[in-house]
Order: structure tokens, then C-alpha cells, then sequence
């Protein structure tokens, strides 16, 4: 092994690298924008009287496949189980 410094290669082109940089800050202004958004409909539904501590455990759910589910679903019951909730 050498013990020189690895040095990295920079393109010259200044113009791709700062579309890159103006493709991420849009993206990033959007994500907060959409972050936003979804406040709001959190905050309706709890208006209406949904609990939505409840509603963020329903879409975690929904994103998990069924096997991750229903190991998850037997592993919190398991650990009830264990400490005596149940």
C-alpha cells in the first residue's frame, strides 16, 4: 500500500455541477412543501377526531410486506408475553 494521498479527480464542468446542485435544491423545496401538506392532513384528521399517532402506525403497517407484518405482529406480542402486558 502507499502511504501518498488519494486525490480526487474534479470534472471542469461547472455548468452540470450546478444543474445538479439546482435539481436538488427544487427537490428538496418540494419535500418540505409536501412535508407541509401532510402536516395539514394530520392536523384535519385530528380534528375530526382521528387519532393520528394511531394513523402514522397505520402507514408504517401498509409499507411492510405481510411476512414483516406478521413478524412484527408475533414478536410485540411475544415480548407482551413476556413483561406481563397481555
Amino acid at each position: 500500500m502507499s502511504d501518498a494521498p488519494q486525490t480526487t479527480i474534479v470534472p471542469a464542468d461547472g455548468g452540470r455541477l450546478a444543474s445538479y446542485i439546482e435539481r436538488i435544491e427544487r427537490l428538496e423545496e418540494e419535500r418540505k412543501e409536501l412535508g407541509a401538506d401532510v402536516r395539514e392532513i394530520f392536523a384535519e384528521a385530528k380534528g375530526n377526531g382521528f387519532d393520528t399517532k394511531i394513523m402514522r402506525q397505520i402507514l408504517r403497517l401498509r409499507k411492510m410486506t405481510p411476512a414483516d407484518r406478521a413478524e412484527a405482529e408475533f414478536l410485540r406480542d411475544e415480548y407482551k408475553k413476556l413483561l406481563g402486558i397481555d
